[in-house]
């Protein structure tokens, strides 16, 4: 008879091969893969409307609400959503913009959240420069890609 603790069964050993789980934090290899699927307008289209809800702006970085919602807070400063009474977030297109240099820092640069927030404080003037250039650099590889596509 086999031993048993406390009045309990032992487990019996499961036949199937252990799947990994969906819960927890993505992998370097998984946040690299989304980083391509962003999908902000360009400045002329993003900036016709004046807010952007935090369901839109959610599918656009393809992030979760929350994810959001705590960029909002620890960068307080630099995103300032409007709330309505309700408490719902809304986004202005700075803002959209700005969550895009924190998802390059966080997401693309692997920053930690306080360098992150060292990085903007301190340069941030240098920081949009740099953010901007590499904006466009993308854009640039992207159309050649296009381009080399079509041949």
């Amino acid at each position: 008879m086999p031993k048993t603790t406390r009045g309990r069964k032992p487990k019996a050993a499961s036949s199937l091969p252990k799947q990994p789980g969906k819960r927890g934090r993505k992998s370097f290899k998984e946040m690299n893969a989304e980083v391509d699927l962003i999908n902000i307008p360009d400045d002329e289209v993003l900036f016709q409307k004046q807010y952007y809800s935090i369901g839109e702006v959610a599918e656009m970085f393809h992030v979760n609400y929350s994810l959001l919602r705590l960029w909002a807070n620890e960068f307080d400063g630099f995103l300032q959503p409007k709330k309505n009474r309700k408490g719902d977030r809304f986004f202005r297109p700075v803002d959209v913009k700005n969550i895009h240099m924190i998802y390059h820092l966080l997401r693309e640069k692997k920053y930690t959240m306080e360098g992150a927030k060292d990085y903007i404080k301190n340069q941030k003037k240098k920081a949009d420069q740099q953010f901007e250039i590499t904006v466009s650099l993308q854009k640039l590889r992207a159309f050649l890609l296009e381009l080399k596509a079509n041949m």
